[in-house]
């Protein structure tokens, strides 16, 4: 007897997300629950709502009071500053005044000065966190989209794996965790990998039996001018964008560290990147800006 499956379709976060239940009586309810998680989400950390506690983050920039954050928002500031560190600072949450000099809708380049000015408001060190207060310097602007979509997609698949027997997949916007433990006896998810330039043309396949899977790429917000590309994906060190992938697509044991992986190697030079991605051992595919795949897949 083939088991029951749901689906909840929906918006959030700016992206299309889909989330599917294998085997659930209580489908409905379940679905609602997490739809109404990933709005919460949403609500707490978007840098486009002005009554999120992002904005307010971004507000305090300069308050020698600082802001008090709580434990969910520290383990994010945890997360973000292990990557930084270990990243050499290519993964940088304070890179959000480079994203407003970029203008990718009129494809104007700014110039260096104007990029040289604004990176002095970033770096994720010049954060100041005592307890469960952070300060930020005057002028810094955090954006978490590194982050929040990829655990907002774990933090969903924990809540849905509380029912033991109950399995299914998350997707939010192509971040994708699946529900369900390593123990849990259920068929793997195949997950397609899109190529780059043109999203209906599958080029490689990731088989998910648990954890998650995230992808990086300059796909979504680019532009060329005199023959050159320029990526949305914005290198936090020298103001402007990766030139190595067009896209990166990594497995692990769960989606927000597939994501924060699939940023860091996005960010790397092309042949470091490369030893990166192999050297984790996790399931990844990489399109380089020529259209040369790189894979670890069987």
């Amino acid at each position: 007897m083939t088991e029951k499956k749901s689906h909840l379709k929906f918006k959030a976060m700016g992206s299309s997300c889909e989330i599917t239940l294998i085997g659930s009586s209580n489908a409905d309810k379940i679905l609602a629950a997490l739809q109404s998680e990933v709005s919460r989400l949403e609500r707490k950390y978007s840098r486009f709502l002005s009554e999120s506690e992002l904005s307010a983050i971004n507000a305090s920039a300069g308050d020698t009071r600082g802001i008090l954050v709580d434990e969910e928002t520290l383990a994010i500031f945890e997360h973000a500053s292990a990557c930084y560190e270990q990243s050499d600072g290519l993964f940088d949450i304070t890179a959000g005044p480079l994203n407003k000099i970029w203008d990718y809708r009129k494809a104007v380049v700014p110039d260096k000065n104007t990029i040289k000015k604004t990176l002095q408001n970033v770096g994720f060190k010049r954060i100041s966190i005592e307890g469960q207060k952070v300060f930020l310097p005057f002028g810094m602007e955090l954006d978490f989209g590194g982050i929040v979509k990829e655990y907002a997609a774990d933090r969903l698949a924990t809540i849905a794996s509380r029912n033991s027997e109950l399995v299914g997949l998350i997707n939010l916007g192509g971040d994708f965790a699946v529900i369900g433990s390593e123990q849990t006896n259920h068929e793997p998810f195949k997950v397609g990998i899109s190529c780059p330039k043109d999203p209906v043309v599958a080029i490689a396949e990731i088989t998910l039996h648990h954890g998650g899977l995230a992808s990086s790429g300059d796909y979504l917000r680019c532009f060329e001018l005199n023959g050159k590309r320029y990526s949305h994906l914005l290198n936090p060190i020298t103001g402007y964008p990766s030139t190595g992938w067009q896209a990166v697509s990594v497995a692990a044991p769960s989606c927000l560290l597939a994501g924060s992986i699939a940023t860091i190697a996005i960010l790397k030079p092309l042949q470091e990147s490369s030893d990166f991605l192999r050297d984790t051992g996790l399931s990844f595919v990489a399109v380089d800006n020529n259209g040369k795949i790189q894979t670890n897949l069987e």
